[in-house]
C-alpha cells in the first residue's frame, strides 16, 4: 500500500475524528488518502486557526487533536499553536509536508529545517525517512502527546516518502495507567493536614486535564476545607460551591490573597509551572503539599515540603478515605474574606453605563449560558475580569489560555468546542485586537454551519497593554487603532451582525441569538476606564480583615 494510505490508517487506528488544516502540494498524497477515510478533514483559512482548533479538541476530549500544513510558511504558521498546546499541556499532533528528500529539482525553494524549528516547542519532532516507519512513529507520537504532561508533537512527511509502497502494519493502542502514591506519602500528607490550623485547597491546571472533579469534590465535601483555583483550574469543582473562595486571576493584592497569606498549609492539586504562582513561598512560611502526576520542580518561589505523586484522582480518593475532619481547623477568616470578595465582585453586575463594563457583560453572558454552556475567551484585559468574576459549574466550560496567553485563539477555540459538543451552547468573547488576528475563520464557521455567538469587546485599542501602561505610570501612547464595521464584516461572510446601543439591548440580543441557528456576531462597545482604578489601586490599597 502507499505510505500516505498507511499514515491515514495509523491515524484511524488512534481514533482520530478530525484533521484541521490547509494542505499544500506537498500534502496532496495525504489529502487524497483522506478521501475514503472516516476522518473528517476541516479546511481552515489560516494554519493558526487549524492549530488552535486541534488544540481545543485535545483540551476538551483528552485525545490528541490533529492539524496539517504544508512546508515552509505553512509550517511556520503552526509555531504559535505548537507553543500554545505544548505550554498549555494539550495533546496535539502537527503534520507538515516537505519537498522530496531523496531527489529534488527545486533546490532550496521554500525549504527550512522545520523539524529542528519545532523541537524546542514540542515534546517530539521527527521527519519520516522511510515509509515503513510510519505506523511506529504515529503510535509513539500519540503516546508522547497524551502522556502527562501532555503537549504537542510534530511529524514531517516528505512528498516522495508519502508515495512509497510500504507494508501494512499497525500497532495496538493501549491505555496508559499512572502509578499511585506510596502509603508513606499519604500518611505524611495526613500528618501535615492534621497539624495545620487553617489549610486551603488550591486547584490548578493539571487537575483540569483529567476527570478528577468528582474525587476533588468528595475530598472537599468530607473535610470541609475551603478551596480556590488558578485560571486554568476553573470549574474542576463548581464555583457555586459554598466553600469556593475565588480564582487567582491576579498574582497578588486581590482579596483572595488575604486568605492565602493567612493559611498555614496549601494542598496544591494539579500545580502547573506554566501558570503564575498565586502565592510566593517563603522559608518558614506556609507549607505546601504537592499532589500531581509528577514531582514538583523546586525554584525560588515554589518548594513544597511533600510530593504526593501519581494518578491525582486515585490519590485523592485514598486521602479522602483516610482523612478525617479536624475540630481545631478554623475557617472563620476564610469565610469572611469570601463574603468581602463576593461583595466586591458583584458590585458592577447591574451597572447600566454604556459602553458596557466588562463586569456587566460577563454577568449577562453567565445569565444566558446554561450550566454546561461553553465560553471561549481570546486574550486581553477582559480575561482577568472573567477569571475573577465568572463562575463555572463544570470543568472546561470556560476556555481561557493562561499559558502562552496568545491573542487570536478565541474564535477558533469556540469553533472547535462547538464541533466537539454540537448540542451545547457556545459563545466566543474576543477583544477587537485578538479577533482581527484570525477574523477570517468566520468564513470557516459559516461554511461548517456552526451555531455560534461571537462577542467582540470593542475599545479600538490594545486594552491589556493600555492597562499595563497606566499601571507603570506612563501616558497612553501607540496602542489605539481603527476597526472595520464589524456588523457589515459579519454579513459579508454570511453571518448575522449586531451593534447594541445599551446594556438592555445587549441582553435582549444575547437572549435572542443564543437559541438561533447560524453564526451571530455582536459588536459590543466596552468601557475599560475602571481597570486601573480597581485592579491597580483599589485592590492594592485594600485592608485585609483582622
Amino acid at each position: 500500500m502507499k505510505a500516505s494510505d498507511l499514515f491515514i490508517k495509523a491515524l484511524e487506528n488512534e481514533g482520530v475524528e478530525y484533521i484541521f488544516g490547509i494542505p499544500g502540494e506537498e500534502n496532496l498524497d495525504l489529502l487524497n488518502s483522506l478521501r475514503d477515510s472516516s476522518i473528517q478533514f476541516i479546511l481552515t483559512r489560516h494554519e493558526q486557526g487549524a492549530g488552535f482548533m486541534a488544540a481545543t479538541y485535545g483540551r476538551l476530549t483528552g485525545k490528541v487533536g490533529v492539524c496539517m500544513a504544508t512546508l515552509g510558511p505553512g509550517a511556520t504558521n503552526l509555531v504559535t499553536p505548537a507553543a500554545y498546546a505544548n505550554l498549555g499541556g494539550i495533546p496535539m499532533l502537527m503534520i507538515t509536508g516537505q519537498k522530496p528528500i531523496k531527489k529534488s529539482k527545486q533546490g532550496r525553494f521554500q525549504i527550512i529545517d522545520v523539524v529542528h524549528m519545532m523541537k524546542p516547542i514540542t515534546k517530539c519532532s521527527k521527519q519520516v525517512v522511510n515509509g515503513n516507519n510510519i505506523a511506529a512513529m504515529v503510535r509513539q507520537s500519540f503516546k508522547l502527546a497524551s502522556q502527562e504532561r501532555p503537549g504537542a508533537v510534530h511529524i514531517e512527511l516528505p512528498e516522495d516518502i508519502a508515495r512509497e509502497e510500504v507494508d501494512e502494519q499497525l500497532f495496538p493502542v493501549r491505555k496508559t495507567y499512572y502509578p499511585i502514591a506510596r502509603n508513606e506519602s499519604l500518611q505524611n500528607a495526613l500528618t501535615m493536614l492534621y497539624e495545620a490550623k487553617m489549610p486551603l485547597v488550591l486547584i490548578g491546571a493539571g487537575a483540569n486535564r483529567r476527570c478528577i472533579g468528582s474525587a476533588m469534590k468528595e475530598f472537599i465535601d468530607k473535610l470541609g476545607i475551603p478551596f480556590f483555583m488558578t485560571q486554568m483550574g476553573k470549574g474542576v469543582v463548581s464555583e457555586f460551591h459554598s466553600l469556593y473562595l475565588g480564582t487567582a486571576a491576579l498574582s497578588e493584592n486581590d482579596y483572595l490573597h488575604c486568605a492565602i497569606d493567612r493559611a498555614d498549609l496549601i494542598i496544591n492539586v494539579g500545580h502547573d509551572i506554566i501558570e503564575k504562582p498565586p502565592f510566593i513561598m517563603k522559608q518558614g512560611g506556609t507549607k505546601v503539599i504537592h499532589i500531581n502526576f509528577s514531582p514538583s520542580s523546586v525554584d525560588d518561589t515554589y518548594f513544597p515540603q511533600l510530593d504526593v505523586t501519581g494518578d491525582i484522582a486515585r490519590n485523592l480518593v485514598s486521602l479522602t478515605e483516610l482523612a478525617q475532619k479536624q475540630a481545631h481547623w478554623d475557617f472563620t477568616y476564610f469565610m469572611r474574606i469570601k463574603d468581602e470578595s463576593q461583595g466586591h465582585i458583584v458590585k458592577y453586575f447591574k451597572d447600566e453605563r454604556f459602553p458596557i463594563l466588562p463586569q456587566r457583560a460577563l454577568k449577562d453572558i453567565r445569565d444566558v449560558l446554561p450550566k454546561d454552556g461553553i465560553l471561549a475567551l481570546d486574550n486581553g484585559i477582559y480575561k482577568i475580569w472573567f477569571a475573577r468574576n465568572y463562575k463555572c459549574f463544570l470543568p472546561n466550560t470556560l476556555l481561557l489560555d493562561n499559558a502562552l496567553a496568545t491573542m487570536g485563539a478565541g474564535l477558533a477555540s469556540a469553533m472547535a468546542a462547538k464541533i466537539v459538543h454540537p448540542d451545547k451552547k457556545v459563545i466566543a468573547v474576543c477583544g477587537d485586537g485578538g479577533f482581527m488576528m484570525n477574523a477570517q475563520e468566520l468564513e470557516t464557521a459559516v461554511r461548517l454551519k456552526l451555531d455560534l455567538v461571537v462577542i467582540i469587546l470593542n475599545d479600538s485599542a490594545y486594552g491589556m497593554i493600555k492597562w499595563k501602561q497606566e499601571g507603570m505610570g506612563f501616558d497612553h501612547f501607540g496602542l489605539d487603532f481603527k476597526n472595520p464595521d464589524f456588523v457589515q464584516y459579519a454579513k459579508a461572510y454570511g453571518a448575522m451582525g449586531y451593534r447594541p446601543a445599551s446594556c438592555d439591548e445587549f441582553g435582549s440580543i444575547l437572549n435572542d441569538v443564543i437559541d438561533r441557528k447560524g453564526v451571530h456576531l455582536i459588536d459590543l462597545a466596552v468601557d475599560y476606564s475602571l481597570n486601573h482604578a480597581i485592579l491597580n489601586e483599589l485592590l492594592k490599597n485594600k485592608t485585609c480583615l483582622v
